[in-house]
C-alpha cells in the first residue's frame, strides 16, 4: 500500500492555515544532544525527544540520525521537519514524527491549536473522528492533544481505505508558535475500539507524556 504524506503536512503546506512553503527542501539542521534531537532553524531551537521506535541500544548509540529518514523544508517564516523509520519515505510510511515552527509573534497558542483542529476536522469522516486532551490546560501551558480518525473523507487522493491516530504538543516563544507531533497510520478502524487502532493506547500515552515534558522551544542565540 502506498501511503500519502502526513495529513498535517498536507494541510499546513496548503493555503488554508498559513501561507504555503516555498518548497525549499534541504538537509535537516539537526544535532543530537544527549537523549534529544535539536532542530535549529528560523531563529529557534526546538529540542525533541528521540524517535520512540528506536531500540534502547540505538537510542544510546549517540548517533541516531543514520538510523532514521528525515525530510526538512523551510522558508524565512516557517520550517517543517519530518522523521520516519528507516526505509519509510514521505510517500510511504506507517509512523511519522514531526516538528513545525512558524514565525507568528502575536498568535495565541490556543488559537493556533484551534486552527490545527479545524483543519483536521475537514479531512476525516466526522462520524469516525474526534479530539481528546491528555490532562488539562494550565494557562499558556497547553495539554497534549490527541486525534483519532477511523477513516478519511472520500475523495482525498492517496488516503482511501486509511485512518490514523495522532498526538500533538504545542509550544510558543515571543516570536513564534510550534507543534511537535507523531502520527500512526493504518487501515480503516473503529475509533470507539482502541484495540483496532494502529497504535496501542499505552504507546500513545507514553509519547504524549514525552512530548509534553521533553519538548522545549527557545530562541536561538
Amino acid at each position: 500500500m502506498v501511503f500519502a504524506r502526513s495529513m498535517l503536512a498536507a494541510f499546513l503546506l496548503g493555503a488554508s492555515l498559513v501561507p504555503a512553503f516555498a518548497q525549499v527542501v534541504t538537509e535537516a539542521p539537526l544535532t543530537e544532544q544527549g537523549n534529544a534531537l535539536v532542530l535549529t532553524t528560523i531563529g529557534h531551537q526546538f529540542t525533541l525527544p528521540l524517535p520512540d521506535w528506536l531500540t534502547p541500544a540505538e537510542r544510546l548509540s549517540g548517533n541516531v540520525q543514520p538510523l532514521v529518514e528525515t525530510s526538512f523544508r523551510s522558508d524565512p517564516s516557517q520550517a517543517l521537519l519530518e522523521i520516519y523509520p528507516k526505509g519509510e519515505t514521505p510517500e510511504r510510511w506507517t509512523t511519522l514524527y514531526g516538528a513545525r515552527i512558524t514565525l507568528e509573534a502575536s498568535r495565541p497558542l490556543a488559537d493556533y491549536r484551534s486552527a490545527v483542529m479545524y483543519g483536521y476536522s475537514q479531512t476525516c469522516n466526522p462520524k469516525l473522528s474526534g479530539f481528546f486532551q491528555f490532562g488539562e490546560d494550565a494557562g499558556e501551558q497547553l495539554a497534549p492533544l490527541g486525534y483519532v480518525c477511523g477513516a478519511y473523507v472520500d475523495g482525498l487522493e492517496g488516503y482511501a481505505g486509511q485512518g490514523e491516530v495522532m498526538v500533538m504538543a504545542f509550544s510558543k516563544t515571543e516570536k513564534g508558535v510550534a507543534i511537535a507531533y507523531q502520527e500512526w497510520r493504518g487501515p480503516l478502524f473503529d475509533p470507539s475500539d482502541p484495540t483496532t487502532w494502529p497504535v496501542s493506547t499505552d504507546v500513545l500515552k507514553a509519547r504524549a507524556e514525552q512530548l509534553q515534558t521533553e519538548v522545549s522551544l527557545s530562541l536561538a542565540d
